[in-house]
């Protein structure tokens, strides 16, 4: 990073923690030259980029003050209490009507699961598409069938190594997204009536992949700081035999909750007691705030009993559809389990992603991505504690690009789902991520969409929400 930017993430991290607060005086462009040890120049530019981002505002012959809307901080809500046992699950035509709506362009896809197409660097990845296809043309075809093409699993791989996870190539199996990597592993761990302890709230794909393969879900309660609660998972498993836990450690869809490192280890050791297999999607690890990767709880996983799936599209290429998993123990049978249904994630589109990785542009590319993503999460959080109703409360995610919104009881989300849409925005609405229905008053919201639209379609929800309550 140029200095300039390594200064505006330093006072940014100051007005996130409220070491300033809205309307305090920024340092001046002679005191922060002398703090910190650089021209006024560089001061100036790291103003002007805190300015451009909404965190400050000049005074004219006064100097630069924190935004009197930066983050007004609401309440987190609540934990959630689903029921105990074990239920059948049915998912309902709302989920598909919500990725049904996501798909109309006039919309503001608050809703989506996915970020802007515009954050992701199409122009270079469609340069190593290109090369990709000249070396395609002339590679055998059966050189790059499950456990996929060797660069990319290497390329992967160096990722985890560098960040103290012990993965290597040989280790990870390519799929198509990290959906199939994950229903692939519930699949080979699960049988019909099988029961399968997930999040709630939960990713709604955890839900449809259990109905599309007849197993039951038991929920276990979640807090949007903290995740999972192990003591709950505990009596479950103490309760009854459950063949497999599917979890988000980090940035959880759709609470954003992070575990911290020793709570993801006392998850592994809980489950390896009483050897079930850990199902964890880590689809969101890249898109952290500040500069500590949140290692996924594969990396504390010695019985091999963790099946780690990722993929790069939500952070990189959503439409490569190309993901993986780590499947420890289970490696064999996913790989063929994978042979026997679509042989090869698509080969062009590994063959880019690899050369996209070797000229390391990522790590580049994903700096400006998660300082973009954390602005616009301030940006939004600050348009819900501005036009929602009272006694709204707001998660507040370390990474990612979710918030999840809980209004008070008398908002019906799914009511408010419909007259969004009619406004022209979509929202994600809560019974969709539960296999109960509940939190019928919760719903998500993304904010990894261009900046421009993010408040005018928050301000219309909020209000829509007000006249709900009245």
């Amino acid at each position: 990073m140029k200095r300039y930017e390594q200064l505006a993430d330093v006072v940014a991290q100051m007005i996130r923690s409220d070491v300033l607060a809205p309307g305090d005086k920024v340092p001046s462009i002679r005191q922060a030259s002398a703090q910190h040890g650089v021209s006024p120049s560089t001061v100036f530019q790291a103003y002007y980029l805190l300015e451009s981002r909404g965190l400050i505002r000049a005074r004219e012959r006064s100097g630069y003050y924190v935004s009197e809307n930066v983050r007004k901080l609401l309440p987190e809500p609540a934990p959630s209490l689903p029921i105990s046992s074990s239920t059948e699950v049915s998912v309902n035509d709302t989920i598909f009507s919500v990725l049904d709506a996501m798909q109309h362009p006039e919309l503001v896809p608050l809703g989506a699961a996915f970020p802007s197409s515009e954050l992701f660097p199409l122009d270079k990845l469609s340069q190593s598409l290109r090369r990709a296809n000249r070396v395609g043309n002339s590679a055998g075809a059966d050189t790059n069938l499950s456990p996929g093409n060797e660069l990319l699993r290497r390329a992967i791989s160096r990722r985890y190594m560098t960040a103290g996870v012990p993965v290597s190539p040989e280790d990870i199996i390519i799929t198509n997204g990290a959906l199939e990597a994950l229903t692939l592993s519930l699949q080979t761990v699960a049988q019909p009536g099988d029961v399968v302890a997930i999040e709630s709230p939960g990713f709604y794909a955890a839900l449809q992949a259990i109905q599309m393969l007849k197993l039951k879900a038991v929920e276990i309660p979640m807090d949007s700081g903290a995740g999972m609660n192990l003591a709950a998972l505990e009596e479950a498993l103490e309760r009854q035999t459950i063949s497999a836990c599917w979890c988000m450690t980090n940035f959880q869809n759709p609470l954003g909750s992070t575990m911290t490192t020793s709570k993801k280890k006392a998850l592994v050791e809980l489950l390896a007691k009483y050897e079930v297999p850990l199902i964890e999607d880590d689809v969101y690890a890249e898109l952290y705030f500040g500069n500590n990767y949140p290692q996924p709880a594969k990396a504390f996983d010695d019985k091999g009993l963790v099946i780690l799936c990722s993929s790069f599209s939500k952070s990189l290429a959503p439409g490569y559809r190309i993901g993986w998993a780590v499947p420890g123990r289970y490696f064999e049978k996913i790989r063929r389990a994978k042979l026997m249904t679509t042989l090869s994630a698509c080969v062009p589109a590994q063959l880019a992603l690899a050369d996209y990785l070797h000229k390391g542009l990522y790590d580049r590319y994903l700096r400006k991505l998660r300082q973009l993503l954390e602005d616009q999460q301030l940006l939004m959080s600050t348009a819900v504690a501005t036009h929602f109703p009272p006694g709204t409360r707001i998660s507040r995610p370390k990474g990612g690009f979710f918030l999840w919104v809980e209004l008070p009881a008398e908002v019906d989300t799914m009511a408010l789902y419909r007259l969004a849409l009619e406004q022209g925005v979509s929202i994600a609405p809560g019974p969709i991520f539960s296999a109960s229905g509940d939190y019928s008053h919760c719903l998500r919201l993304n904010y990894g969409l261009p900046r421009a639209a993010l408040g005018p379609a928050v301000e219309t929800v909020g209000r829509l929400a007000c006249a709900l309550m009245k």
